[in-house]
């Protein structure tokens, strides 16, 4: 376990950071999103947008977590109910500069915050660091706030699911997001 995590609100000039990170969560969703599976497209189409406002990847949906000052884990997280607008431009980018058939479903709602990606730089896995930043957001959005907080993990990874068992999330259906099934996780903090 890491000491001297910190955890923060992403500003504008971790866009790089954030995109490279991003990445590592998303790597077949952005492969399938813009229908070239480079890694250097791949991250270069997220920079694009984690350097903007209003849009699902901007650095305003995100925190990240820090070692010595490096960023070294992001999660990126903001309101269901406004992922039309907030895909739009991402939409709008892919038409405009991409070749791919991409279907981009729902992958959350109104009524929800939603996790959309959490990772963890390779070298720092089962360190503890994206446990500490997926307890903070919790405490930030479910525990402050009273907002319920969904996200998707993939039947193939038992190892996050059961983190988020543990953090008090409960299963409460599937999804398909880019052709995959992937079990749909909410956390509610219970209203007193």
């Amino acid at each position: 376990m890491l000491k001297h995590i910190q955890i923060r609100k992403a500003k504008q000039e971790d866009a790089k950071a954030l995109a490279g990170l991003l990445f590592l969560a998303m790597e077949d969703i952005i492969y399938h999103f813009i229908g070239v599976e480079k890694e250097e497209e791949a991250i270069r189409f997220l920079h694009h947008f984690t350097q903007r406002k209003n849009n699902q990847y901007s650095f305003e949906n995100c925190y990240v977590a820090e070692v010595e000052e490096e960023i070294v884990a992001a999660i990126n997280i903001y309101d269901g109910a406004k992922l039309k607008g907030l895909r739009f431009p991402i939409e709008n980018y892919i038409d405009q500069h991409y070749k791919s058939n991409y279907i981009l479903e729902n992958e959350t709602e109104a009524g929800e915050y939603y996790i959309d990606s959490i990772a963890v730089r390779a070298d720092l896995r089962g360190s503890g660091v994206g446990t500490k930043l997926l307890k903070h957001t919790i405490n930030i959005y479910s525990s402050k706030n009273r907002q319920t907080i969904g996200l998707l993990v993939e039947c193939t990874n038992p190892d996050a699911k059961r983190l988020y068992l543990k953090l008090g999330f409960i299963v409460v259906g599937t999804k398909i997001l880019a052709g995959k099934k992937l079990e749909h996780l909410m956390r509610e903090e219970v209203k007193t």
